[in-house]
């Protein structure tokens, strides 16, 4: 086995001094990328989905809960399968508690392509309470290009998109795919997604933060036991 060097605690604080100058430069990085992608136009979304869940049939602007954002996870779980996909279920292994996102006014659920009378026994034995929605009877996967045909077959990958909701009006404003969800998983990283962002006064595009009419996203953070949603 390969381990690493073994030396004193001088020369170990002078290797880690070296290497915090790149993770501050990776986060000023990452914190303007999170802004250029804050800063993509939005499309409109006037596709009628339906789609199907615990309390029945549900549209898209159904699944927001009545909050302002959207985070869907496609979770690859064709029509045919007996069982969800292994890494979309260690992916959703990893979701943190929802109150957090849903202080910040944004909703969490996974969507799949397979029937919700398949879905439920599933979700079920993974112990999961997440809001998961069967696409069965729509073209939601294949319009945001996760159920892809190739040589006469439907293939399946996963992905994660975001939807902002103005009143009535659904609007698609990112996606990411396969090697793009590496890394997320907790609140701030969903949230970096997102049209809205961490809705902190920091962040660009200045008046983002206060979109909601509330404090600062950290200003809001609580037990999760303790938000009033």
């Amino acid at each position: 086995m390969s381990l690493p060097e073994i030396v004193s605690r001088a020369e170990w604080r002078a290797a880690r001094a070296e290497l915090l100058l790149k993770e501050k430069a990776l986060t000023r990085a990452r914190d303007a990328l999170n802004a250029e992608r804050r800063g993509l136009p939005m499309v409109e979304v006037d596709t009628e989905y339906v789609f199907e869940g615990g309390d029945g049939k549900a549209t898209l602007l159904d699944l927001f809960e009545g909050r302002h954002q959207l985070v869907v996870h496609h979770f690859m779980f064709a029509p045919e399968w007996d069982a969800g996909c292994r890494g979309c279920s260690a992916f959703l292994d990893q979701i943190g508690h929802l109150a957090h996102l849903k202080a910040r006014g944004t909703t969490f659920v996974a969507v799949s392509r397979a029937p919700y009378p398949k879905i439920l026994p599933f979700k079920a034995r993974m112990g999961w309470t997440v809001p998961w929605y069967s696409s069965y009877a729509s073209d939601f996967n294949h319009d945001f290009e996760v159920t892809l045909e190739q040589e006469g077959q439907f293939v399946e990958r996963p992905g994660v998109s975001c939807f902002l909701r103005d009143r009535e009006s659904v609007f698609h404003t990112y996606s990411t795919y396969e090697g793009g969800l590496d890394g997320l998983g907790s609140t701030a990283t969903l949230l970096d997604l997102t049209a809205l962002g961490r809705q902190e006064e920091w962040e660009e595009p200045e008046g983002r933060a206060s979109a909601l009419g509330a404090p600062a996203g950290s200003e809001r953070v609580r037990y999760h036991d303790e938000y009033e949603d």
